[in-house]
């Protein structure tokens, strides 16, 4: 019961602190992914933003992670990503990102983090700098709990974007990314993950916090 509790705060339980200039997004995750060749995978990703005016943003996405060891796996992604700018049309661009991904494990408890350098190129028609499409490196720690005998392993996270172009706006961080969710223990080959996330960018005071769901699916061939 305290857990159904917990879950309906979530999703249901920030809509009290919601500023009007708010936004909301319902984020949508599906892939697939198998062995290469030794200790290393690829996958196939299909994403999806839908706000208010639908599909605001899709983008499929491939790469391959390579297992170093058993606490440090780096990877490589390709995005080609469909975006709607602020005149309501879809403008297509290409994104490279590089990953090195840390995970430790202590009984239970697991602490990961994620450093990422992103690489954009072609213009989305938005000259207005995106720290999630555009060039950025990101930090991102993350902390998860096995409980004992509960089908759920919740997780927190926090994500920082700095953006290290040059220029007015650049060689700084832009924007901050908070979230938690859980993800479902199957011991099998399908993957299923939600998360409730908060997005806030530092320096633009015109907009509010972006509140997002997000709803991940993946099966390991």
């Amino acid at each position: 019961m305290r857990w159904k509790a917990i879950l309906l705060f979530l999703f249901f339980g920030s809509s009290a602190l919601a500023q009007q200039n708010d936004t909301y997004m319902v984020w949508t995750n599906v892939g697939v992914k198998g062995d290469l060749v030794k200790k290393t995978d690829w996958f196939v990703e299909l994403n999806t933003r839908i706000g208010g005016a639908g599909i605001e943003t899709f983008f499929p996405q491939i790469g391959v992670d390579y297992k170093v060891t058993k606490w440090f796996k780096p990877s490589v992604e390709y995005r080609f990503v469909v975006d709607k700018n602020q005149y309501g049309n879809y403008k297509v661009a290409n994104r490279l990102n590089f990953n090195a991904k840390f995970k430790e494990s202590f009984d239970r408890l697991s602490l990961g983090f994620r450093l990422r350098y992103q690489y954009a190129f072609d213009n989305r028609g938005n000259f207005d700098y995106d720290a999630d499409f555009d060039q950025a490196f990101r930090f991102k720690p993350e902390i998860s709990y096995d409980i004992k005998d509960f089908f759920l392993t919740p997780k927190i996270s926090s994500e920082f974007f700095y953006n290290p172009a040059l220029g007015e706006d650049g060689r700084r961080f832009d924007k901050m990314r908070l979230g938690v969710g859980a993800s479902f223990d199957l011991n099998n080959d399908h993957d299923i993950s939600f998360k409730y996330q908060l997005d806030k960018r530092f320096f633009a005071f015109d907009r509010g916090v972006r509140h997002v769901l997000s709803l991940t699916y993946q099966y390991k061939l």
